[in-house]
């Protein structure tokens, strides 16, 4: 969502799940309603008929996903050794 939110700028809720396939509605709320009781997502209510509701990253957000950005690149980088991993683990226990 951080990296969504980063990369799309301001956007509605509707928006977001769009670009987060998989997610439940249930989940996105609960994660957004996190991150904006985190700082690291300001969320601005506009009280129109129909309601509008738009999330946009703080600058604790932007500077968390600036800070996370290595961690997921060694992930990405490490993905095959995390499966192999899993592998010999599952082997070894039904052994």
């Amino acid at each position: 969502m951080i990296h969504a939110l980063k990369e799309g700028g301001r956007l509605r809720h509707a928006e977001l799940r769009r670009r987060l396939d998989g997610v439940t509605q249930r989940m996105l709320t609960r994660t957004l309603r996190q991150l904006e009781r985190d700082g690291l997502i300001l969320r601005q209510d506009y009280e129109e008929v129909p309601p509008r509701v738009d999330y946009e990253l703080t600058r604790l957000g932007e500077e968390f996903l600036l800070k996370i950005i290595p961690m997921w690149l060694w992930i990405f980088e490490h993905a095959e050794d995390f499966r192999q991993a899993r592998e010999a683990h599952s082997t070894a226990a039904s052994e």
